[in-house]
């Protein structure tokens, strides 16, 4: 835990929750001159947002946030200006594969969406493809092309928002969970776990960025909306010869691909692991590791020579909705919550400038997405 001793109380704003998409609001409303204190119940991105793929890709973006993830895009390639430390951003170009006829149809239906929210996306020839990426599978029959592509390291993001923040000011409360939130016309009070010792925070201002947590967070504060737990499975090779040169996706969402500088390949795309919000992920289904493997091998043969050298599950939260929540929160003043995006990471440090903007008195550099529309929303299924 790191504090600066030198802040008055109540802060300006507090924000719960030091994933991307906290400390980039809390960086951002620092820079905009408040006073403000992020509090998490770990280390910064240590959940979620250090946990993930990195991919930073348009062709696994909903159609509706294209905008949001070309600028987000752009803000992981400049790390290295508004972080101060860069996050091993790479840029390359993003192929999505298609190996049967409906596969087809989806990305020609797919491309075309994100299209007309401005993803430069083109459909290919499969001999187009390859060579863009010659390494593919034979049985290729086209692939969706897009220029805008790339990944991050994400364990890397803890560390460059460590230092954006400490030279922002901002106090940080780490290994510091919130046992409860009382809010009144004087503000808010924020109660932290008995076992750190430190008093309560006092705060003009509340920010809820909790990730799959969001949904107890609105607890605190009387608001009932639900929040999905995806527990996705991801796997890192030993290092290999290198055999790709783009990010690469399966039309059917079932593969996530990319080589790294030092030889190794991750290998993701959503398959599901055990686990829950409470518990966080727990074990991975050895049946869903052998599908995910098998599809990366079949789409670049090459693969069927690395070997596994670490798996492990990351979180993602969704709405009802599969957009994010991010906006005032229905019924309590001075109050707001961000995140459950899908491709949150990708996505991240724009959504927290936009909210930043939006409490600080500005126009949002583009819209917000209103909780109240959530309000009574089941979850699909449920």
């Amino acid at each position: 835990m790191s504090t600066a001793p030198g802040f008055a109380q109540p802060w300006d704003a507090v924000v719960i929750g030091g994933g991307v998409m906290g400390c980039s609001t809390a960086l951002h409303l620092a820079q905009g001159g408040m006073r403000v204190a992020l509090v998490d119940r770990g280390q910064l991105c240590r959940e979620a947002s250090g946990v993930n793929a990195g991919t930073l890709t348009l062709h696994m973006t909903r159609a509706a946030l294209v905008p949001y993830a070309m600028r987000a895009w752009q803000m992981w390639m400049d790390a290295q200006r508004w972080l101060g430390m860069g996050v091993l951003a790479t840029h390359v170009p993003g192929l999505t594969l298609a190996f049967t006829e409906a596969e087809c149809e989806l990305i020609e239906l797919r491309a075309k969406a994100r299209r007309e929210y401005g993803a430069p996306i083109e459909v290919i020839s499969p001999q187009r493809a390859r060579e863009i990426e010659p390494g593919l599978h034979p049985s290729l029959l086209k692939a969706g092309f897009c220029e805008i592509d790339g990944f991050a390291s994400a364990y890397l993001t803890g560390r460059a928002f460590r230092h954006a923040l400490t030279q922002a000011g901002v106090s940080l409360f780490e290994n510091a969970p919130v046992e409860a939130i009382q809010s009144g016309d004087g503000g808010h009070e924020i109660r932290l776990a008995s076992s750190t010792g430190l008093d309560p925070l006092h705060a003009r201002r509340v920010v809820l960025a909790g990730g799959v947590w969001i949904e107890d967070m609105l607890a605190m504060l009387g608001v009932r909306i639900p929040i999905k737990v995806l527990i996705n499975q991801l796997v890192i090779t030993e290092r290999i010869r290198p055999v790709m040169r783009t990010v690469l996706s399966v039309a059917n969402g079932l593969l996530s691909l990319k080589q790294f500088a030092n030889g190794t390949v991750l290998i993701g795309g959503g398959w599901q692991g055990d686990g829950d919000r409470e518990r966080g992920g727990v074990e991975a289904r050895p049946q869903n590791l052998v599908g995910n493997m098998r599809l990366a091998a079949y789409a670049v043969p090459a693969l069927a020579e690395a070997r596994v050298a670490r798996i492990w599950l990351g979180l993602e939260a969704e709405t009802a909705d599969a957009m994010p929540i991010i906006g005032d929160v229905p019924g309590v003043a001075q109050a707001w919550v961000v995140g459950s995006a899908h491709s949150g990471y990708t996505s991240g440090p724009f959504m927290g400038r936009i909210l930043a903007q939006h409490i600080l008195g500005q126009v949002p550099d583009l819209p917000l997405f209103d909780p109240t529309r959530l309000l009574g929303m089941p979850m699909p299924g449920a």
